[in-house]
């Protein structure tokens, strides 16, 4: 499995797209680094003066913390786009190519070999996370420092104290790369019928946009279906800055997005198996 692994990891690696996405990231957390330190007060005074006229708000609010808080929320929208560029590239990708039916006269199963492409790319969604990561929360808070966390919510003001903010994000992350294995997951489903990798992608993003717009429409037609749509628990990572962490709502998103995922690979690896490969 290792050696087979290795091969994934070089063939992702060595495509330029792959890094696209490491320099999206970049490009985006540096520019929302760049409006915050040039306005960030003007920014922080807008956002609070409901607050400001009727509490003495002191101490270091505008802080690496909160600014990383903003980048997880606007840049995991997007990411699973930049997963997707890559993991529906796995499988379709080798059949544009007319190297699918090559690889699998080897002697290796189909199931391994679906397995380690798999794996290859849960891990380049880790490191592209950890990129966010690094970027969005160490750099964040060298330029800004660290404080007490502030979130301004539709209903209430939750604030969470310096010492009590580092772990939360670390959970947050964990839980991140939860949701974000379901793209890759959806993505090989969807790359084992395809001949190329656009179909994949496209037909990944259409379903993860259709699936969060009727996450997020209030409408009760829809209510029945939400909770089994992997979109409305990707977000499960804001529950870890509530006060105090509503801890059941957490883990019943984890184990739902893992369901998710078992079955969209279980079913991959039945239709891979069952399939005439003819490129």
């Amino acid at each position: 499995m290792w050696p087979l692994l290795q091969i994934e990891l070089f063939k992702i690696f060595k495509r330029s797209r792959t890094y696209i996405s490491f320099a999206a990231i970049g490009a985006i957390v540096a520019l929302i680094l760049l409006a915050f330190y040039a306005d960030g007060s003007n920014y922080m005074a807008f956002g609070m003066q409901s607050l400001t006229q009727s509490f003495d708000i002191q101490g270091n609010v505008l802080n690496g913390y909160l600014i990383c808080f903003i980048v997880l929320q606007t840049l995991l929208i997007h990411v699973p786009l930049l997963i997707a560029l890559v993991a529906g590239d796995q499988i379709a990708g080798e059949a544009n190519m007319g190297t699918l039916r090559l690889l699998i006269t080897k002697p290796v199963s189909r199931t391994r070999l679906l397995l380690a492409k798999f794996t290859a790319s849960v891990i380049y969604t880790i490191l592209l996370l950890i990129w966010m990561a690094f970027l969005a929360l160490l750099v964040s808070v060298w330029i800004f420092g660290t404080g007490d966390l502030m979130i301004l919510k539709s209903t209430e003001v939750v604030i969470l104290e310096k010492a009590d903010v580092l772990w939360r994000y670390f959970a947050a992350f964990g839980f991140a790369a939860i949701a974000m294995t379901t793209v890759p997951a959806l993505a090989f489903f969807f790359s084992v019928f395809a001949e190329n990798s656009i179909g994949p992608i496209v037909t990944t993003m259409s379903v993860i946009i259709v699936c969060t717009i009727l996450s997020t429409m209030d409408i009760p037609i829809f209510n029945t279906i939400k909770p089994f749509l992997f979109t409305t628990h990707m977000i499960g990572w804001k529950g870890f800055f509530d006060a105090p962490v509503a801890w059941q709502p957490v883990l019943q998103s984890a184990g739902i997005l893992v369901l998710h995922i078992v079955g969209l690979l279980l079913a991959t690896i039945f239709v891979f198996r069952k399939k005439d490969i003819l490129s």
